[in-house]
Formats: structure tokens, C-alpha cells, sequence
């Protein structure tokens, strides 16, 4: 079971508590988590996290293959498969990914801002 993450902050459930996931959402909270945060971040899981972080040191031609690649690694552990990644850059230097799952209960797509 996961605590429902929104705008990279916990979800209060009015109670004093955090709003918590089952399922599918709870899968799709942790793929959140490992995407968004940097791996190498967690001394004593290194392996935790993505390298999403370094797109921007690729070649604009091979960023969205090595998005795709870097969320199969940060994500090999779950019960997901990568459909698809794609990158944008916005004006302000941002960079989006787009990320498309799938996984026995369906299809989801998460979008990871760095």
C-alpha cells in the first residue's frame, strides 16, 4: 500500500492522516516515486529512482530513446511495462516526460517534470 503523491508532495485525508492507494493506483504511485526521484539519491538503495535527470546531457535525437531506457530501469522491479516515453522541453528549460505503462490491470500514462 502507497500514500498518494500530488505535486510531488502526500495527499492529506482530512484526518490528520495521508490519503493511501490499493491496487493498480498503488503500482501507478510507486512508478511515480521511482521516476521522479534521482537514482543514487538513497544511500542504501542505490538502485532506487531513474536517471531521467541526465536527458539533458543526451543528444536531442536520442533523448527519447534514452528516456525509455531510463524509465525501464527505474521501473524493472514493478509489475509495468514501458510502452512508450517521449520528451519535451519547454520555454522556461523544463523538461517533460510522458510515459506510457501498461500492466495487468491496464494502460496509465504518467508524466514526470525535471
Amino acid at each position: 500500500m502507497e500514500l498518494k503523491l500530488r505535486n510531488k508532495d502526500y495527499v492529506p485525508d482530512g484526518q490528520g492522516g495521508f490519503v493511501r492507494c490499493l491496487g493498480w493506483e498503488s503500482v501507478l504511485a510507486e512508478a511515480l516515486f521511482r521516476l521522479s526521484c534521482r537514482r543514487g539519491s538513497f544511500p542504501f538503495l542505490p538502485e532506487l529512482g531513474s536517471r531521467l535527470y541526465l536527458l539533458g546531457r543526451e543528444k536531442p535525437a536520442d533523448r527519447t530513446a534514452a528516456a525509455r531506457q531510463y524509465a525501464q530501469e527505474a521501473l524493472a522491479e514493478l509489475p509495468v511495462t514501458v510502452e512508450d516515453a517521449q520528451v519535451r522541453w519547454t520555454g522556461d528549460g523544463l523538461c517533460l516526460v510522458h510515459v506510457a505503462l501498461r500492466g495487468e490491470e491496464g494502460t496509465a500514462n504518467l508524466e514526470v517534470t525535471l
